[in-house]
């Protein structure tokens, strides 16, 4: 017989509050426009972007974090010495080390709360909500912070006619606390090594120790460039609408609850392109709201979904109670979906 205690949580967990940030500069297309060959019609046509929020010096990872976190704790109704944990996902964090999440933990309050990063890309709130949820029934935390952070800006080649339209900048952040009935589904998650260099960074960080600028890509001007995102866009596209149309029917299955019974789509806000298939494939019924925030807000990776969210729920797109899939799939490639109780 075993002398460990078993562990005591809450029954269930849930979404108690959301928040999110968005820088204060606004790009248009036609700045994008500046360094491709393109047109506002076509980045419309094929994305449904028409503007996207740029971080300015000021706007750093830990900041746009601290300013949606503290939004939603307010929004939950708690106070920052009760979170327990602080989960921030994240790629564009370029300190290897410590993680930012220590940083932001401290800065909001905390007693010492637990702190790392993870990285997942575009799918990492829906991985950061599963250990939330994991930490909460098990019992190492009451309250948890789960943040999506990107300055995405940073990863950006401005010359590459196939993405430098696609990005943008910000933060989105929910609080995840005990419930005492299902508010967060199980998740489907996973990923497909096979498929990493459909997304990826263009060089290593170490390329630029090795010396030799040869090896490392040029701008228009004959500079170093920084690493950027790149992406095999027809690759994507075909696996995120076939392939993640199926992810989201099985997390509705394993929530036990059909299209007719979902308030809210909030897949990730990659390309409005994949959400129309995927609200076509999944056959969602007209009353469903579907999360557009792409069109103003660009691909914000991991800060995506939140900030879809927050922006519904203060619409009044969206109301606190509705039944909501959420979805994100990107760099790895990897993907989480779950159903939730919107806050």
């Amino acid at each position: 017989m075993s002398k460990i205690k078993p562990s005591k949580g809450a029954p269930y967990a849930r979404i108690l509050g959301v928040g999110g940030y968005r820088p204060t500069r606004v790009v248009p297309n036609e700045v994008i426009l500046e360094k491709i060959d393109s047109s506002d019609e076509w980045i419309r046509s094929r994305s449904g972007i028409s503007t996207r929020h740029w971080a300015n010096d000021e706007e750093t990872v830990a900041m746009m974090s601290i300013e949606a976190s503290g939004k939603a704790i307010a929004d939950a109704g708690i106070q920052a010495e009760q979170i327990g944990a602080v989960v921030v996902s994240t790629v564009s964090h370029f300190a290897q080390t410590p993680a930012i999440a220590t940083e932001i933990a401290d800065k909001l309050g905390t007693q010492k709360a637990a702190a790392f990063d993870i990285s997942a890309g575009c799918a990492g709130f829906g991985y950061g909500l599963t250990l939330a949820k994991g930490m909460i029934v098990e019992g190492s935390a009451e309250y948890v912070l789960v943040i999506g952070v990107e300055r995405l800006s940073d990863l950006t080649d401005l010359e590459d006619r196939a993405t430098a339209f696609l990005f943008g900048d910000g933060a989105g952040a929910v609080v995840v606390g005990p419930a005492t009935e299902p508010a967060i589904g199980p998740t489907v998650w996973g990923s497909e090594g096979d498929k990493a260099g459909t997304i990826k960074q263009t060089v290593p960080w170490d390329a630029f120790r090795i010396g030799d600028v040869s090896q490392l890509p040029l701008d228009s001007e004959g500079n170093v460039k920084f690493p950027a995102i790149t992406q095999e866009g027809q690759a994507v596209f075909r696996w995120a609408v076939f392939e993640m149309a199926k992810v989201a029917q099985q997390a509705l299955d394993a929530a036990g609850i059909s299209p007719d019974d979902l308030d809210v789509f909030i897949p990730h806000q990659a390309n409005e392109r994949i959400i129309d298939s995927m609200v076509k494939t999944l056959k969602l019924p007209e009353h469903v709201t579907v999360a557009r925030d792409v069109r103003t807000t660009g691909n914000t990776s991991a800060a995506s979904i939140p900030l879809a969210m927050e922006r519904l729920l203060a619409t009044g797109e969206a109301k606190s109670g509705d039944t909501a899939l959420v979805i994100g799939f990107g760099a790895g490639l990897v993907y989480a979906a779950t159903v939730v109780t919107l806050p």
